[in-house]
């Protein structure tokens, strides 16, 4: 009885040592069956390498938004525009749209701009208005506009493409007749364009636009009877020209 209780005793001396041995930090473990064998214990103080090949999802949508302008969601955008237009109302075609001998059909001139609009994600939709205001005359437009923005981090390119209302008065001649002409057409405008933002809400750019005016008017009541030479023979007839302008901006805007 004796000798069954120091066996029953040694026994249990050998597993107690044998947990021990499994505590986190010890040697892996050399027990096998089959040719199987339990994975190696984890010690919880182990530090994952920082460079290691794994990362977690945190670790990886961290080091995303890291990476991220940060500016988040944009809804609405707003800006205003101002630089220089050269535009020629007679390019493509001149069809005694204005008399050519005492109006300057192709100008330089300041333009002064503003757009609205809405956004999502990449692409946007609004409205945008410009007057070109020139020596001999101004030109004003109308244009629904949508656009493609490509952000990196603070810098933002963009892409537009428009179209609408335009209409060309304000004559200073010496043509009467000329003040009386109404000349209104549709225009069609693409652009480039690139906004720095200084904030979340806040951005400053340039914008260069190719714009196509087709533009025509009526026969100017009483010119046949009332003017003298080229001028009578000019507004007496209906008239037409097709047209193209470069414009180049500065633009300041804001985005919520």
């Amino acid at each position: 009885m004796k000798r069954f209780g120091l066996l029953a005793a040694a026994a249990l001396l050998s597993l107690t040592s044998l947990g021990r041995a499994q505590q986190p930090g010890s040697a892996p473990s050399n027990l096998e069956a089959g040719g199987l064998r339990p994975p190696d214990a984890v010690d919880p103080n182990q530090q994952t390498p920082p460079n290691g090949p794994e990362q977690t999802p945190e670790r990886q949508l961290e080091e995303a938004d890291k990476q991220d302008s940060g500016r988040g969601l944009e809804w609405i955008w707003l800006n205003a525009e101002v630089g220089v237009e050269h535009l020629g109302l007679q390019t493509f075609k001149a069809n005694e749209l204005v008399d050519a001998e005492l109006v300057k059909t192709t100008q330089t001139g300041l333009t002064y701009g503003a757009g609205i609009g809405v956004r999502l994600l990449v692409f946007t939709v609004g409205a945008r208005f410009r007057l070109g205001s020139f020596d001999q005359w101004q030109l004003w437009t109308l244009n629904a506009e949508g656009g493609l923005r490509i952000p990196i981090g603070s810098l933002e390119p963009y892409f537009t493409l428009g179209a609408g209302y335009a209409s060309l008065g304000s004559f200073s001649t010496t043509a009467p007749a000329s003040s009386k002409a109404d000349v209104k057409g549709f225009n069609a405008r693409l652009g480039f364009g690139l906004d720095y933002y200084l904030s979340n809400t806040f951005s400053v750019g340039g914008n260069l636009t190719g714009d196509l005016l087709v533009l025509s008017r009526s026969a100017v009541a009483g010119a046949s009877t009332s003017m003298m030479g080229n001028e009578a023979t000019v507004y007496a007839e209906d008239g037409s020209g097709i047209g193209a302008g470069a414009t180049f901006t500065a633009v300041v805007g804001l985005h919520f």
